[in-house]
C-alpha cells in the first residue's frame, strides 16, 4: 500500500488539492501498478512562516 506525502506551503484551494490529490494516484498507479484504492495521499501545508530558504522565512519576504 503506497503512502505518498506532499508538502507544500499553505494558500491551495480545496479545488486546487483535489486536482492533486487525483493526479498523484493516477501517477502512482500507474508507475507502481497498485490498485487505486490501496493508495493514501496526505498533504501537509506549511505556513509561510514555518519554512525558510536562505536564513529568511517566506512570510518576512513578501
Amino acid at each position: 500500500m503506497p503512502y505518498i506525502t506532499v508538502k507544500m506551503l499553505e494558500g491551495r484551494n480545496e479545488e486546487q488539492k483535489r486536482a492533486l490529490v487525483e493526479r498523484v494516484t493516477e501517477a502512482v498507479s500507474e508507475t507502481v501498478n497498485a490498485p487505486k484504492e490501496n493508495i493514501v495521499v496526505f498533504i501537509e501545508e506549511m505556513p509561510k512562516n514555518h519554512y525558510a530558504v536562505a536564513g529568511k522565512r517566506l512570510s518576512d519576504t513578501e
